[in-house]
This record gives C-alpha cells, sequence and structure tokens, in this order.
C-alpha cells in the first residue's frame, strides 16, 4: 500500500520501509569490507571537494603518485 505525499509522488507505507532498511542492514553485514571502502571513498572525496587547502591537494597528490606506482 502506498500514500500519496504532497508532491504527488507515492510513499512506501511503513512496513515496506522496515523491510528495506532491514534488507540494507543485512547487505551490510555481509559486505563489511566493501561498505568500509565506500565510507573512506565518501569521505576522501568530501575532504578534497569542500574542506581541502592548496597544501592539502599538493600532499594528496604526492601520495596519490606513491600509491600508484606501488599497484
Amino acid at each position: 500500500m502506498t500514500i500519496e505525499n504532497n508532491a504527488g509522488r507515492p510513499q512506501k507505507d511503513a512496513d515496506e520501509k522496515v523491510s528495506q532498511n532491514e534488507a540494507n542492514n543485512n547487505w551490510r553485514k555481509k559486505n563489511k569490507e566493501y561498505t568500509k571502502y565506500l565510507n573512506y571513498r565518501s569521505t576522501a572525496r568530501s575532504f578534497i571537494r569542500n574542506l581541502a587547502t592548496s597544501d592539502d591537494l599538493d600532499e594528496l597528490q604526492n601520495l596519490i603518485d606513491e600509491r600508484r606506482e606501488t599497484i
């Protein structure tokens, strides 16, 4: 069962939300390493886009260059 919100888009009812949350949690438990990777990647991108100074970017570029040599 769906409920119309003010924007005219159907909303999930409470049971569907609970089921989806459980499915998401189960996926995260089964994929802990990949979830960790995604979280770190997201944090790094956010830092670079929103907070990094020019000096930070220079240091990160050096670290990236070093990492590329090892993989």
